[in-house]
């Protein structure tokens, strides 16, 4: 390798050569993709912002940001880095991206050698469960809970979850769960374990801030061992369904801590969500507000629409409206993009859903949109 190439993970950036290689093995990347790695690699895990991108990459033409969206989710499906984890090409909230553990020389071990920047958005690590049997067969069931769990969160479009190969590096080690989520860049573990017990089976979860090792949520489960594939299923669904609710509460906790000025698009979600859950003209008026807040700083964010939905469907339900025909209109309009940006996300769904079926009626006589 020569000196000004760059490594991280298997792979190693060629500048001269306008090449990459995994494992020395060459990499195909389309041209812009391969522009864009350049541009991170040579930032050496620097942040880069759109607009430098532009400049480097386009030549600073006028370039529509779902451009640069696409040529980056090619260079991560080229890297094997999507999944939602995106361990190689991370996006920084509201800035751009950097390329973990560019600039570094060495091969790295079997454990993570980067401190990694934890993002504005919400992540966790799924942990390897231990295995407390010493049975051997009751670790594969405890590698697929993990799995299944991992699997689960990672539907959440507002939840950045690791990759399964880099918790993964965990396994078989006591840790320090401050310390892994230092090394992972989350605010989030989860940890657990598998008992076995005559022909039965007992499993324990337990969630935990990784900023202050303060433990969030903690419960156990149990099943015989003849309905393993079942028990695994239920297991992982019902730590999916139970520590959802318990992250958003400590996302807007923490989002209710931070100065406006700062809030970033999420964290204009939570504090609307607060402000819903008072079911008052007022706070629903507020909400309203920063649901638009955080939609004009994402205009993508398909939950934040549907949010805005349900505000003025009570807006509705309550007599609130102040002008009926566009804010009718107007209901339909953020539904309907809930729906398209947010298809795989159950409560924007669901409150898109309620928005629709309420307003379709008065949609049918004779309110159009603008």
């Amino acid at each position: 390798m020569r000196s000004d190439d760059v490594e991280f993970g298997p792979f190693c950036v060629h500048f001269l050569r306008r090449e990459v290689t995994r494992d020395g093995a060459p990499v195909q990347l389309g041209g812009r993709a391969l522009d864009i790695l350049l541009v991170l690699a040579a930032a050496k895990g620097e942040i880069v912002t759109k607009d430098q991108l532009i400049a480097k990459v386009w030549s600073g033409a006028v370039v529509d940001e779902n451009n640069i969206q696409v040529h980056v989710s090619a260079l991560r499906k080229a890297l094997d880095d999507g999944g939602g984890a995106h361990q190689y090409v991370r996006t920084v909230q509201g800035r751009g991206y950097r390329l973990v553990g560019a600039g570094d020389r060495t091969p790295q071990s079997d454990s993570v050698q980067h401190v990694l920047p934890v993002p504005d958005k919400p992540s966790i690590a799924v942990l390897p469960f231990a295995n407390l049997s010493n049975d051997p067969e009751q670790e594969y069931f405890a590698d697929g809970v993990v799995e299944e769990i991992t699997l689960g969160l990672s539907r959440m479009r507002w939840l950045l979850v690791i990759a399964r190969n880099s918790s993964f590096t965990f396994k078989g080690r006591a840790v320090d769960v401050k310390q892994v989520g230092r090394d992972l860049g989350v605010r989030y573990v989860l940890e657990g374990s598998v008992r076995k017990a005559a022909n039965r089976l007992r499993i324990a979860a337990q969630l935990i801030d990784a900023g202050n090792g303060a433990h969030l949520w903690a419960d156990r489960f149990e099943g015989d061992l003849e309905d393993i594939f079942d028990l695994q299923d239920r297991v992982a669904g019902n730590v999916v369904s139970a520590i959802a609710p318990k992250l958003e509460q400590s996302e807007i906790a923490r989002a209710k801590r931070k100065p406006t000025e700062n809030l970033d698009a999420y964290d204009y979600l939570l504090r609307g969500k607060a402000s819903l859950y008072s079911w008052t003209a007022l706070g629903i008026d507020e909400a309203l507000r920063l649901f638009y807040r955080a939609i004009e700083l994402d205009r993508e964010f398909g939950l934040a629409y549907g949010m805005a939905a349900w505000c003025h469907t009570r807006r509705m339900a309550f007599g609130w409206m102040t002008h009926a025909t566009g804010e009718v209109a107007e209901t339909a309009r953020v539904a309907r993009l809930a729906v398209d940006l947010a298809s795989d996300d159950a409560v924007a769904i669901c409150a898109a859903g309620f928005a629709l079926a309420r307003v379709v009626g008065d949609l049918d006589d004779g309110v159009v949109f603008n």
